[in-house]
């Protein structure tokens, strides 16, 4: 079997977001910690590697009992299988796998609707680290996305195996689910990048797939919504 299967949704930040971006310089008084836009409407994102990167940390705990494996080849197969790993090796012993799940980034697709009611997509939280010997004071100004911000969830599963899809996509529920309870960016002890997913969609792009194994795949996607 051979099919690629484009996952969509609605990624809602139910607070603030920051994923920070790139600054040369930094005037007085200007944001110390920017978030990361889209160079061509320079509106905030979510790069998929931010989402990819946390969703994989996640699942390798929740799978190992909370115990993060040192290597990634000691990953469940389950999460090696959808993101790819390498087999431990030197020279043409050392065989590579590669990811079956791709994560697009993230594009802003509510902005419209935040300009119409004037809500700006950005705002400038101020935050304060004290030291402890000294009590003083050292306050930054972090850019977050703003609380309702909707971004389009853009995923390509490769469909290798009949026998192991249904499998594979309740790794990537699992992995989903784990993201609501926890957080996507930086400061998530301090409320940062809370999230939820809606609205998913299931539709073979490449090749033939059967229409009920599609429709048990967004069946399980919905789960995440609950």
């Amino acid at each position: 079997m051979y099919a690629k299967i484009n996952i969509v949704g609605t990624i809602t930040s139910l607070t603030g977001m920051h994923i920070g971006g790139t600054s040369g310089f930094s005037a007085i008084g200007a944001i110390d910690s920017a978030v990361i836009r889209d160079i061509r409407s320079d509106l905030p994102m979510i790069p998929g590697s931010s989402l990819k990167g946390k969703m994989r940390s996640l699942l390798a705990r929740q799978y190992s009992n909370g115990a993060l494996p040192r290597k990634i080849e000691e990953d469940d197969i389950r999460i090696r299988r959808l993101f790819g790993y390498m087999e431990e090796g030197k020279g043409k012993d050392k065989k590579a796998y590669t990811a079956r799940l791709q994560v697009s980034d993230m594009f802003l697709k509510n902005y419209d609707e935040l300009k119409r009611i004037g809500i700006p997509v950005t705002e400038v939280k101020f935050e304060n680290t004290i030291n402890r010997l000294s009590a003083v004071a050292n306050p930054r100004q972090i850019e977050r996305s703003v609380a309702g911000a909707e971004y389009g969830l853009d995923l390509i599963y490769s469909a290798m195996s009949e026998e192991e899809l249904i499998e594979d996509f309740e790794t990537i529920r699992d992995g989903l689910i784990l993201l609501t309870y926890d957080y996507i960016g930086g400061s998530g002890s301090r409320g940062y990048g809370r999230i939820r997913f809606s609205e998913f969609g299931v539709n073979c792009v490449v090749g033939s797939c059967d229409d009920k194994i599609l429709k048990r795949c967004e069946e399980i996607l919905k789960e995440v919504e609950k």
